[in-house]
């Protein structure tokens, strides 16, 4: 976060060590910057103990699957696909390659200079080839997909969340799951009777302010559900149907001193079309 004006930080940034590539021929910067506020509103990094663990037997699935990768620190480097010196097959990242946020942006009060991001929590495999046949560049990304157990994605919940943060003070003010559940969860065979808490969803959800108010979709891939939830605390007020799935970022607008809210749904069975709901 920087003053407008100035380009200054508002809070103290620490220049910290991060790790070095041992891929032959790749430099990479010995520190990067690290804001001391607002903490991270997601996870970052992939550790061992961001393996899923909803049973004692995924669990033991999941480090094994791992284990032909590397695990990494924020900013690592990707790693050589099928290391000549360990034979993993790249890094896993965590966020993904598309980032904790991407396109869905978030939302601000100036009144109260509260931001409100939402955020993906999912990993990627990261990885080098060297293909001379396919690029002149010494190495291009490699590998294959991302690893999961019987789809069950390797890190463990939650899975989207929401965060309010107070730039003013750069405190987290609150934060909310972005849905529920998903079903691929709650009705995997893996986890059938095992209790499942609220997870949210890995989806891209996009938000809009009203005076009170914090709207959210699920994103693509999530459930049909507008939410609506007080923006002071994150609880939930209202729960309302839609046709199909929101995507995009809702939108908000007066028309003859009424407010109306417009937000674009579409899913496999279903044609794009935009919804408009009003405000009471």
């Amino acid at each position: 976060m920087f003053d407008p004006d100035s380009g200054e930080p508002l809070f103290a940034v620490e220049e910290r060590a991060v790790p070095a590539s041992d891929t032959l021929g790749e430099v990479v910067a010995r520190t990067q910057p690290y804001p001391v506020l607002p903490a991270p509103y997601d996870r970052q990094g992939f550790q061992a103990d961001d393996l899923v663990d909803f049973t004692p037997e995924i669990l033991a699935r999941a480090q094994a699957i791992a284990a032909d990768y590397r695990f990494s620190e924020l900013c690592s480097p990707p790693s050589l696909f099928e290391h000549p010196d360990d034979g993993t097959l790249g890094t896993l990242h965590l966020p993904s390659s598309t980032g904790g946020s991407n396109w869905e942006g978030a939302a601000y009060d100036p009144e109260t200079g509260i931001i409100y991001i939402p955020s993906r929590t999912a990993t990627s495999v990261l990885s080098l080839v060297h293909e001379p046949d396919a690029s002149s560049m010494a190495y291009i990304q490699g590998g294959g997909r991302t690893p999961s157990v019987d789809g069950i994605p390797l890190v463990r919940p939650p899975y989207g969340r929401i965060t309010a943060i107070d730039l003013v003070s750069g405190a987290h003010v609150w934060q909310i799951m972005n849905g529920a559940t998903p079903e691929s969860i709650t009705q995997h065979p893996l986890l059938q009777g095992v209790e499942i808490p609220a997870t949210g969803k890995p989806t891209r959800s996009g938000l809009v302010l009203t005076k009170s108010l914090l709207f959210f979709g699920e994103g693509p891939g999530g459930d049909p559900w507008l939410h609506a939830v007080d923006k002071a605390t994150g609880e939930t007020v209202a729960r309302i149907p839609l046709p199909a799935s929101p995507t995009g970022l809702p939108m908000t607008y007066m028309h003859a001193g009424k407010q109306y809210l417009v937000v674009t749904v579409s899913d496999f069975s279903n044609p794009a079309r935009i919804v408009a709901l009003a405000l009471p």
